[in-house]
């Protein structure tokens, strides 16, 4: 009898690498916290803001703004000695499409008798 358990019929083979750093930037829990603290601010969050409300000391905090500002997730702004954040305009619809790509279009896996 042949196992059920084997290679998939149709594997997923698109290129992720824009994906793959587009989720790295979301994998930790501290650059979640200042994406939603910044998505849900009425305006721009100054960097000192933010190290304020984490634990965490000002170039970590730098380094986790600069991270998804690479992502695509943040725009920035210096004012003098401090930088100003902002979600980007397109990044709630980039997070659609990201998830989207992993969720269609479906496939029927065959089986194996």
């Amino acid at each position: 009898m042949a196992s059920r358990c084997g290679p998939a019929k149709a594997p997923f083979t698109d290129d992720l690498s824009t994906e793959e750093n587009f989720f790295k930037a979301l994998a930790d829990p501290h650059r979640l916290r200042i994406l939603a603290t910044i998505a849900r601010s009425s305006g721009e969050v100054c960097v000192c803001d933010l190290t304020e409300a984490l634990p965490l000391l000002q170039p970590t905090v730098s380094h986790h703004l600069k991270v998804l500002r690479e992502a695509g997730l943040l725009l920035s702004e210096r004012r003098g000695s401090w930088v100003y954040y902002r979600m980007h305009p397109q990044a709630e619809t980039r997070m659609e499409q990201m998830t989207k790509k992993f969720m269609r279009p479906k496939v029927k896996l065959s089986k194996a008798v």
